[in-house]
């Protein structure tokens, strides 16, 4: 099981379940009996049955729930009733139990309206989706996902009652099928050129989860950090990155690059091992500024570690300014070496050193030199160069040719969905 960041936990959508209850006309329903009987429809309620039904209706104008399913009861207690005569009594129960908060009785009542073979054809997807929404807030989520997939089939199209339908589906622990189905709406807003909605994807991610598919957590993971790019949601999915089995400790210095950019650096601890790997890799620049941001965080500079943290920051002052002196004297040297990988890195500090132009042209010719052990890793890394070069767009062509499985393809794509959502 991977872990999830708090920042992920399951959102249920926001949605008034009332919405999908048919709303009470201004007439009274008995009035359509009277005029179908006018035209020979054949639709009749007794007096007996029609008095207290109509009472319920005034009742329920004034939102009086309870005291009108006292008088459906009343109009329950004749005897044998005409389908039509029930029709009335299940509509009328239903809006009276879903208003008394009864919601499980108000969804068995709408669900037998939608079923009585005197409903109107034009209300029956009405009241099916009535009954699985009061099924929704009577968590009964099993018949809730069942009803909302019956209107679906019957030809129903309203989007609240998908948000009920798929999150039924999760709550029934249907992960596979609650999946599925926000999956296929996400794939039909992004075809639209739309965003998909944040509490959508993410429930998406949490189905993948409770499932253990762990391809699927993580594309919806990146979804969430392409769309809505918060600082939670990178802590999350960089985590994943680095957890993932293969991982290489040799890209520890490229992942706080990506941690730094996205917000995503947590504590003390990790911008110190950040400065420290910087400055121990030969790039002084780079680790000045780590610390810098460290200090701005207010996260560097305090407690009882803001001694250490003092010498880190002089020793990196001093590294600087002695690797300012010495810029360039090697240039010739790396050059001319068959490796290109001196010369690559020498590029890279010229680049962290704010001298882009010259930099990334030494990057580029030792990588077509060769000599490395692993070009994927130093492809992430001309892409970060050119990224700290202001120049994103090629950072991202870069980045788009990074491969294999030892972490680096999967950190280039996340500096592309960084990037690009800036771009």
């Amino acid at each position: 099981m991977m872990r999830i960041c708090r920042g992920i936990g399951f959102f249920v959508f926001t949605f008034l379940a009332a919405a999908l209850v048919p709303a009470m006309r201004d007439a009274s329903p008995l009035a359509s009996a009277q005029a179908q009987e006018q035209k020979g429809g054949g639709n009749t309620v007794r007096p007996e049955i029609g008095k207290p039904i109509q009472a319920a209706v005034e009742l329920l104008k004034h939102r009086r729930g309870k005291e009108a399913l006292a008088k459906i009861k009343e109009a329950e207690a004749f005897g044998e009733k005409t389908p039509y005569e029930t029709y009335m009594i299940e509509r009328i129960r239903g809006q009276a139990a879903a208003i008394a908060g009864e919601a499980l009785a108000a969804a068995r009542a709408f669900e037998a309206t939608a079923a009585s073979s005197a409903a109107p054809s034009g209300e029956r997807l009405q009241f099916l989706a009535a009954a699985a929404g009061q099924y929704y807030v009577g968590k009964d989520y099993a018949r809730a996902a069942e009803l909302g997939a019956r209107y679906f089939r019957d030809g129903g199209s309203d989007r609240a009652v998908r948000t009920v339908y798929v999150q039924a589906l999760y709550l029934s622990n249907d992960f596979a099928r609650a999946a599925s189905e926000i999956s296929k709406d996400v794939q039909a807003v992004e075809a639209a050129g739309k965003s998909p909605a944040e509490d959508q994807l993410q429930i998406l991610a949490n189905a993948y989860l409770k499932q253990r598919d762990n391809a699927g957590y993580r594309g919806a993971l990146e979804k969430l950090v392409a769309y809505y790019p918060k600082k939670d949601y990178w802590l999350t999915v960089v985590f994943d990155v680095a957890g993932k089995a293969g991982f290489s400790e040799r890209l520890a210095l490229d992942l706080a690059r990506l941690k730094l950019a996205t917000g995503s650096m947590r504590t003390a601890t990790e911008y110190v091992e950040a400065a420290q790997l910087s400055l121990q890799t030969g790039y002084p620049a780079e680790a000045k500024k780590i610390i810098d941001q460290g200090y701005a965080a207010g996260l560097l500079g305090t407690g009882a570690e803001a001694d250490r943290h003092k010498r880190l920051q002089d020793l990196a002052a001093r590294n600087l300014a002695e690797d300012k002196k010495t810029l360039g004297q090697d240039d010739a040297q790396v050059t001319a070496a068959k490796d290109g990988t001196a010369l690559f890195n020498s590029g890279l500090n010229y680049v962290l050193n704010g001298n882009g132009s010259k930099g990334l042209e030494m990057m580029e010719q030792g990588l077509r030199k060769g000599g490395f052990k692993r070009a994927d890793d130093g492809r992430l890394q001309l892409g970060y160069a050119y990224h700290v070069a202001g120049q994103n767009q090629k950072a991202i062509q870069v980045f788009k040719t990074v491969q294999g499985a030892n972490g680096a393809a999967s950190l280039a794509r996340l500096w592309v969905l960084h990037l690009g959502r800036a771009a």
